[in-house]
Formats: C-alpha cells, structure tokens, sequence
C-alpha cells in the first residue's frame, strides 16, 4: 500500500532517495523496483531487518529496477536517528518521510535534517495523518495514540506546509490517500484498538482483498472518496536550487559528513 506518488515525486532511475521512518519498507521496496539507489533508514532495529531481508529478496527475485546508467539498482540499510541523519549535506535527490513526523516531538529539526541532505532542486514526500479522520480517531480513543511511538500531534495541511517553509523547503502539490483506511480505523477505536470485533474482522478482510486484486469498483471508490476523508495528506515539497558541492551517500553509513556549499 504506497501513499506516495512516485510521479508527483518525480522519482527517476539511478536517483539517490531516502526512506526515512521506513518500517517495513513499502515505499523502499517501489523505489527500488523503479531503478533508484534506495537508502532505508528506521530506528527500530526489526524494522531495519525486515526492511533488508525483503530488499534481498527482491534483488534476488530479479525484480529491481535499472539505474540511469543500466546498471542495476543498489540499496542500503541503516538505522538511524532523523534528528541525526548520518549522511553529508546535499548528498540526495529525493526523500520520502512516509507517516513519520507525527511520532516525533522535535519536528522542526527533523525538517531541518531532510532540508540539509537533499541536493538543491531536490524533492521530499511528506505524508501524515490528516486532520479530520486522525481528530475522530483521537476523540473515539486515547489507546489509539497516547502510547510510546504514538502519534503526538495531528497536523493540519496549512500548519505542515508553514513548518516545511521555515525549514527553508518551498511546499507544491498536495493530495489525500486512502479514504477506504479511515472508515477502518475509526470502527476499530470505536470498539477498542486491541479488540477483537466481527465488523473490524469484516471490514479488514475487504482491505486486503482490495490490496491483492485492485479492482476497479474500490479504486473508482478510493479515488473519489480521497478528497472527502482520505486518511493521509501528502505534500510536496522542493529545495530551492543553489550551487552546492557534490557529495555521496553510499560508503558513508555511522559517519555525519558535512560538505561546505559553494555560494
């Protein structure tokens, strides 16, 4: 299930990008498979491992995508701290920070960090619960969210834009996601998050039967219904373009490399 937009990403083969936050690595494993050199970052130690584990399985399955040169597609994994992420200044193409955000209390230098390692001209994916669904889930349980790595604050769009702006990046297009996950998610705080309830069970098992067959009825559905209520705001957001010196991610993982910009 991706809630970036790869196009609106503009992500292209033999690009650097960083997952950051990765999890599981849904967003690395697409990038991967579009040619980009993939640079999964998460603090969580199983994350970190389910994420490496599945991208060598990829690799191995002949499923990664070519890089711009024809060579095929590299990836890396790391766990790291997106207060201090250890790669140089200016040293990426694109970062995706998929649901990430809301868990961590110093935003701003987390924004900060993903301005300072995107090249000029670069681009970030920002995605976090949106506003209206995340308030219902919030107002129907506290289990929901007020528990270690919870979600500590719900964004509005104007308030995500206006902080990605003071981190020195300039916000564009935005969209919603997955209106067919919110519906879910507010069964399950109705009845309890931890509980068991043959609704939730229901409503579940037509998720993953829309995962597996995409058919054309729940896309259509999703598709309309995403302005309205759709579970996740992403947003798109640039590096103004500056001369800047050159610098590498890979070969670079434990180090904070820091490469002085040129004008």
């Amino acid at each position: 299930m991706l809630t970036v937009d790869y196009d609106r990403l503009d992500l292209r083969p033999g690009m650097t990008v960083l997952d950051l936050g990765c999890g599981e690595g849904r967003h690395a494993f697409e990038a991967y498979r579009r040619g980009a050199r993939v640079v999964a970052v998460d603090w969580g130690q199983p994350e970190v491992e389910t994420t490496k584990l599945w991208l060598g399985a990829i690799a191995e399955a002949g499923e990664a995508g070519r890089a711009g040169d024809g060579t095929a597609a590299r990836y890396e994994v790391v766990r790291g701290d997106l207060l201090h992420l250890p790669f140089p200044d200016a040293s990426v193409d694109r970062v995706m920070a998929s649901e990430v955000l809301e868990h961590i209390p110093d935003d701003a230098t987390a924004m900060a960090e993903i301005f300072r390692v995107l090249k000029p001209g670069g681009r970030v994916a920002v995605t976090v619960p949106r506003y209206g669904p995340e308030r219902v889930c919030w107002a129907l349980s506290d289990e929901y969210h007020a528990n270690e790595g919870g979600h500590i604050r719900i964004y509005r769009g104007d308030v995500l834009r206006a902080r990605l702006a003071t981190a020195g990046l300039v916000p564009g297009a935005s969209h919603h996601a997955h209106a067919l996950h919110a519906p879910f998610w507010w069964l399950k705080c109705a009845v309890g998050v931890e509980k068991e309830s043959p609704l939730v069970r229901a409503y579940h098992r037509l998720l993953v039967w829309d995962l597996t067959h995409r058919p054309w009825l729940t896309r259509t559905a999703e598709r309309l219904l995403d302005p309205l209520f759709g579970k996740s705001f992403v947003v798109y957001a640039d590096k103004p373009t500056a001369a800047t010196s050159p610098a590498r991610v890979f070969g670079v993982t434990g180090q904070r490399e820091r490469s002085a910009a040129a004008g």
